[in-house]
């Protein structure tokens, strides 16, 4: 039996006129959480990146000039896709970085941005954003740049998280216009301004953050719940057949 504030009643009953799950509550429901090791797949994101840094600096010619073999194999390079099919620098290049302060303000923005999104969505929901956007944002690099320009750096996928922020806040509130809007705003400007920051980059992960997620939602509570994890993987397609249709021709560079 449960006892109720109207009496004792059988399990069957006690649960009648309980709210049912929703998109709006389940985002509620992570508020007032504490950051940290409640997002255990940001923390092992943010350890992987710094190890691979670490590894970069080693081969490379100090902390501040990363390189070496790793660097070189990873990086993205839209020639280098196209004459050896090296597909796998469209993920590779999301744990590289150009410097110290590059790798810093990124783990900064994924730590303080991603655990957030990861107690919203899930550890598993929350990584299938994370990589879809970080491939939306290699593609999107490929397209705002030339076949020969390297690009590294985990800010396409931070961007879709960050889109992923805006879609859980207007679940929640309604409305578009909150801090998740002024952030991204903030660092386009940024982006614009600061040379050597790749739009693209940013703009492809922006778009498959907010898409994917908006998948995951959509889908979350429906009977078919299949479609919610396939329709965001078809993003990360649509994000692929891009980049094909950028990279096709580079080998004649």
């Amino acid at each position: 039996m449960t006892y109720a504030p109207v009496g004792i009643k059988c399990p069957e009953h006690a649960a009648v006129g309980t709210a049912k799950p929703s998109v709006q509550r389940t985002v509620r429901q992570t508020k007032g959480r504490i950051l940290g090791l409640d997002g255990p797949a940001t923390v092992a994101l943010v350890v992987i990146n710094v190890a691979v840094y670490l590894i970069t600096v080693a081969q490379g010619a100090g902390l501040n000039n990363p390189g070496g073999r790793l660097m070189s194999d990873g990086y993205l390079l839209g020639a280098a896709i196209d004459i050896n099919g090296q597909w796998y620098r469209l993920v590779t290049s999301m744990f590289l970085h150009g410097s110290i302060i590059h790798l810093a303000f990124n783990m900064f923005a994924l730590f303080w941005l991603g655990t957030v999104v990861e107690q919203a969505l899930g550890t598993w929901r929350y990584l299938l954003v994370y990589f879809v956007s970080g491939v939306a944002g290699s593609a999107g690099a490929l397209v705002l740049s030339g076949p020969l320009t390297p690009t590294v750096g985990a800010s396409g996928a931070i961007y879709g998280v960050l889109g992923a922020l805006l879609i859980l806040e207007y679940l929640t509130t309604g409305s578009f216009a909150g801090q998740a809007l002024g952030i991204i705003l903030l660092n386009l400007m940024i982006t614009l301004t600061v040379p050597n920051i790749s739009l693209g980059g940013h703009l492809g992960g922006l778009v498959g953050g907010i898409l994917s997620t908006f998948c995951l939602m959509h889908f979350r509570f429906d009977r078919r719940r299949w479609l919610a994890p396939v329709s965001a993987l078809l993003v990360g397609v649509a994000a692929l057949a891009v980049a094909y249709i950028r990279v096709r021709g580079y080998g004649q560079y």
